[in-house]
């Protein structure tokens, strides 16, 4: 399997483009885990990845959305994001995750990341709007790979995207990439759906058109409209674990895995300090699905300042990582509420009811099942995540079991075992 993806990024890839992925993502990306180390050693805090929604409009309206697609639009303007990534890099960082929105409805997108050559930009889409000048403008920059959202097929598409014929552009917009041997990757919101895209069947298609990387995270039911009847069950949640375990082994297309660590430990990115996000109004959140915010870009201070000194962030972590090792927002949405509160913490949406979201919301299980731990069985993806994507001592140091409870357990006081852990 190593050698026949070694295989493939030689003879399937733009050169310079392989280079530019390799030192800009690959070497700076490790080197900006190590300076992040470095500066938790000290007591000091900036993530070494930073996620940016740089835009609220999209041309699709999916379910379970938790972007307000259809307001005014609001979008992080070229100075700003400029000064967002300068500020990053100057902290070690060189890699930046792009969102929507869609992220192609800002005109100035690719200008803006051809002032950065020396980072990398992975860019979230459903490609609906990448034509080939784009794709043709992407690799002259080098320095972008498009992750290109694919959520069934087309009947299911059409269904989960709130748009027809979805599915064909998508493919249209995804064939454009590889035309021109952009690093491309595909990425799937597992529901109710769409689970039966877990076949090999579909990476080897996947593998045949030229995609690069794939990316299954499981769905989560947030935003005004967060459609719960898609919500995967447990077991289908460890079924999607296992099928990317044993296809890491066995394909020659690599597989993002954003939440367990090498031995099948759960674990949440922005609990561990692995990752904030910035919304298209500026808000420095937790997460793209954690919409509450204490501090902004347009606040007049440094990210440096910010990401060091804002309480409501480091509170976050440590109550994420006190309470469970999965999604603190899909277990605990009660304690996100406590959390507002105390920082007296914005609603960083336009619609704002979010408070009244969370409210709403019944505990459900994540990704964290403990004693079903499903380690890796590839020895790469094994010591590259003990390397560089662990826990950080986040767990090791917060975590504490007893305060951890199932949501498929008995129902909190106040709540019916009708919507307790409801899938």
């Amino acid at each position: 399997m190593y050698f026949r993806m070694a295989k493939r990024l030689l003879l399937e890839t733009d050169k310079r483009l392989l280079w530019k992925l390799a030192w800009n993502a690959g070497f700076k990306g490790v080197r900006s885990i190590r300076k992040h180390k470095q500066r938790l050693k000290r007591g000091e805090f900036f993530p070494p990845f930073v996620y940016i929604s740089l835009i609220n409009s999209c041309n699709l309206r999916c379910q379970g959305c938790w972007m307000d697609v259809t307001a005014k639009q609001a979008r992080i303007e070229a100075e700003d994001m400029e000064r967002v990534i300068r500020e990053s890099t100057a902290m070690g960082n060189a890699f930046f995750g792009i969102l929507g929105g869609e992220p192609f409805m800002h005109d100035q997108l690719l200008d803006i990341l051809a002032k950065h050559p020396d980072c990398y930009f992975q860019i979230f889409t459903n490609a609906q709007l990448i034509t080939p000048d784009i794709a043709r403008r992407m690799r002259e920059l080098g320095n972008i790979t498009p992750l290109i959202s694919v959520e069934g097929n087309e009947i299911v598409s059409d269904t989960r995207r709130g748009r027809r014929e979805v599915w064909g552009r998508t493919i249209e917009g995804l064939q454009n990439c590889l035309d021109h041997k952009l690093f491309t990757g595909v990425c799937t919101s597992l529901c109710q759906t769409n689970l039966d895209l877990l076949q090999e069947s579909w990476l080897d298609r996947l593998i045949e058109m030229g995609v690069m990387y794939a990316w299954f995270h499981i769905y989560r039911p947030v935003g005004p409209l967060p459609a719960p009847e898609l919500t995967l069950t447990p077991d289908q949640q460890r079924q999607a674990r296992e099928f990317v375990v044993r296809m890491r082994a066995k394909k020659p297309i690599a597989i993002v895995d954003a939440y367990h660590d090498g031995l099948g430990g759960a674990l949440c990115p922005a609990a561990t300090g692995f990752t904030h996000h910035i919304g298209p109004w500026g808000d420095i959140e937790p997460c793209p699905v954690i919409q509450l915010a204490a501090d902004s870009i347009h606040d007049g201070r440094s990210l440096q300042d910010i990401f060091q000194n804002s309480a409501f962030l480091r509170d976050f972590r440590e109550v994420a990582a006190t309470y469970t090792r999965g999604c603190i927002l899909l277990e605990r949405p009660d304690l996100l509420r406590e959390l507002a509160q105390r920082h007296e913490a914005r609603d960083s949406t336009a619609r704002g009811t979010v408070l009244a979201e969370l409210d709403a919301m019944p505990p459900r299980s994540s990704q964290f099942h403990p004693g079903e731990e499903i380690p890796e069985q590839s020895w790469a993806y094994r010591i590259a995540k003990r390397l560089w994507f662990n826990d950080y001592g986040a767990y090791s140091k917060h975590f504490r079991p007893e305060m951890w409870r199932d949501p498929r357990a008995a129902p909190q006081e106040g709540k019916s075992s009708e919507t307790e852990g409801s899938p």
